[in-house]
């Protein structure tokens, strides 16, 4: 046991340093491993594993609403990315771009896309002709490059895993509808898959999405009191069918523009994962996209039948659809708690000589430590029962934390000791205008996160100008 404590040290606490805390966590579980590419990621097995459940089941959902996948080129030619102008000058100094084909230079220069828009405008101009060819429901999921000047694991990556949706409506009435109905979809995901409860809300038109109408997003709280954007929809109206000029002849024999909508989310929600959830000993997994949701331990798995009995367990969990690994190595039961407490993986499940005789085996949960007996008539059951009930109690947790941290405020003053002494999310009133959410950034160190999509309705002052106004805002220290 001497061993298995030192393991567990190894992860620095986070009340020491937050950051030296979640990179431990990163390497520690087995989630990422750097590469001789600066700023670029391994997402090792285990971490892969966790997107592929999250890709899997947003996948699912994408398709019942009648969504396709495709696949666009990696390189867009400088003359289509330049189409559309506030778009390519809020990406610009993250572009990465190819100038040579082997030996030999090229004529045009190609991007390493940082996002598709402009792609699917091209290749939406080419197919659609009739309001009979929309709505156009593409979704892609693949890699993108931003040249970041720091990186951090699954939150700032130079190359990072995404979904990008870009869909076409012959309506603004459409389109506006499926802008709100992916941003619902995402919070959903967050809420009922990840347990991490979000605040729903539009980004002022400072922080959203370039070449954007409107842009939504679903905003999350850290164990650390900071923010982080989870997930976007954005509504572009028809700005960019018209820099790529795309028509469609509609039931009024007239042309017209289609209006267009973008969303995505990637793998930085595995770090919002791991800051909402994680403990000081390590990862603490959403049940219902662990990799291992049940882990069966053997104890003293050299006495006689032990193996069997683990090894019955396991085989009756996978059969009853869960996700189930049986840890039958060499290493002291011990070592095994801590590695797999480390991993983050749900359930643990024991059984040894003296559970035999009984009829019984032993489950501890990951979140609360709590250990249980449980017939083992009744495995399958109780398993179902406490997995639902750990994701609850992970939800409730973030939901406390969050709300333990959210802070109304009437002035500039309040706001700086509040970000000073506590951190956490501010809440307050906003005039609107651009100079009083610039003097909060530049006063108080905080970027707007969105105006809620539930408004209180009520009237207040703005902490930067004292203008009397009604509309709610958060701000907090972002990600």
């Amino acid at each position: 046991m001497k061993n298995d404590k030192k393991m567990v040290e190894q992860i620095t606490s986070m009340d020491v340093d937050f950051a030296q805390w979640y990179t431990d966590i990163c390497k520690k579980a087995d989630l990422i491993d750097y590469s001789s590419v600066k700023g670029c990621m391994i997402i090792r097995p285990y971490g892969y594993a966790i997107w592929e459940n999250i890709q899997k089941i947003l996948d699912t959902r994408f398709k019942e609403l009648g969504h396709e996948n495709v696949y666009m080129p990696m390189f867009i030619p400088e003359s289509l990315l330049n189409k559309e102008k506030d778009h390519v000058e809020g990406f610009a100094p993250e572009v990465a771009w190819v100038t040579h084909g082997g030996s030999e230079p090229l004529t045009e220069r190609l991007c390493v896309r940082p996002t598709s828009e402009t792609l699917f405008c091209e290749h939406y101009a080419n197919i659609i002709r009739s309001y009979r060819d929309l709505p156009k429901l593409y979704n892609q999921w693949c890699s993108v490059i931003r040249w970041e000047k720091t990186s951090r694991p699954f939150l700032r990556h130079r190359e990072f895993l995404w979904q990008e949706g870009h869909t076409m409506h012959a309506t603004e009435e459409e389109a506006r509808e499926e802008t709100m109905q992916m941003l619902e979809i995402y919070a959903k995901f967050f809420e009922d898959v990840l347990a991490m409860p979000v605040i729903r809300g539009r980004k002022t038109d400072k922080e959203k999405f370039n070449g954007a109408e409107e842009t939504y997003t679903v905003e999350c709280m850290m164990h650390d009191g900071k923010a982080l954007q989870s997930g976007t929809s954005h509504y572009f109206g028809d700005g960019f069918a018209k820099a790529f000029d795309i028509t469609f002849a509609g039931k009024d024999n007239q042309l017209h523009n289609p209006h267009q909508t973008s969303w995505g989310c990637s793998t930085r929600m595995i770090g919002g994962i791991i800051m909402t959830h994680g403990d000081n000993n390590g990862l603490v997994l959403p049940p219902r996209i662990a990799p291992i949701q049940v882990v069966v331990i053997p104890i003293a798995q050299h006495k006689a039948g032990v193996l069997d009995a683990a090894g019955d367990l396991c085989d009756r969990l996978k059969a009853a659809g869960l996700r189930c690994k049986m840890d039958s190595s060499d290493q002291s039961p011990g070592w095994k708690f801590a590695q797999y407490e480390m991993k983050g993986v749900p359930l643990r499940v024991e059984i040894g000589p003296k559970d035999m005789e009984k009829g019984q085996c032993c489950i501890a949960r990951r979140d609360t430590g709590e250990k249980t007996f449980v017939p083992l008539a009744e495995l399958e059951s109780t398993v179902k029962e406490l997995l639902d009930a750990i994701h609850d109690n992970m939800y409730a947790m973030a939901l406390q934390n969050r709300q333990e941290n959210t802070f109304d405020i009437t002035s500039v003053a309040e706001a700086k000791e509040i970000i000073a002494t506590k951190g956490g999310f501010l809440k307050s009133k906003w005039c609107g205008s651009l100079e009083c959410e610039l003097a909060m950034k530049e006063q108080v160190g905080v970027t707007s996160r969105c105006m809620p999509l539930q408004q209180s309705r009520s009237i207040g002052k703005c902490p930067v100008c004292g203008k009397e106004c009604g509309t709610d805002i958060y701000w907090a220290v972002a990600y």
